[in-house]
């Protein structure tokens, strides 16, 4: 068998995976423990994060022609990829509060919804809100007046029947 064919179906896996994708996140491993890389793993599997070794030239073609391509020019020394389909910045996010803990953990760049960030502008990602919480915020702003003015008007009905 060729190498070409053993290497195709891995270049298609993380076509796949970064196909349709909202955020991805390139960081640098070396110097993590296997309990660390275990605890980093669990946490991003439950944000629905998919996280992945690949070699680099794999990583590299399946990157060519896509919105992605421009984290080619990160693709040096042992890299993992981590990806979201989901919520643009939970890997950064993920990524960037875990690093605090283990500072072995470096990351590299990100590419969020089409857009190459580099180390720098990826910690800086890691600060926004997800999507929900940012719509959570949202909607308790709005209630609040609506929740203030209900109140006031129940009051002036009460005052207004205790006359009566």
């Amino acid at each position: 068998m060729a190498k070409v064919e053993i290497k195709k179906p891995i270049v298609d896996e993380i076509a796949e995976h970064i196909n349709g994708a909202q955020g991805v996140v390139l960081v640098d491993y070396r110097g993590l423990t296997v309990e660390q890389d275990t605890e980093l793993r669990k946490q991003l599997r439950e944000a629905g994060v998919i996280y992945k070794v690949y070699k680099n030239t794999m990583m590299n073609f399946a990157f060519k022609g896509t919105e992605f391509e421009g984290l080619s020019s990160y693709l040096e020394g042992p890299n993992a990829i981590a990806i979201s389909k989901e919520d643009a910045t939970a890997p950064a996010r993920i990524l960037s509060k875990f690093a605090k803990t283990a500072p072995a953990l470096e990351l590299k760049a990100a590419v969020v919804e089409g857009n190459v960030y580099n180390t720098d502008e990826v910690k800086a990602l890691a600060n926004i809100p997800s999507r929900e919480e940012l719509l959570s915020k949202l909607l308790g702003s709005m209630q609040s007046p609506i929740g203030n003015l209900a109140r006031v008007l129940n009051q002036i009905a009460e005052s207004k029947g205790a006359e009566a």
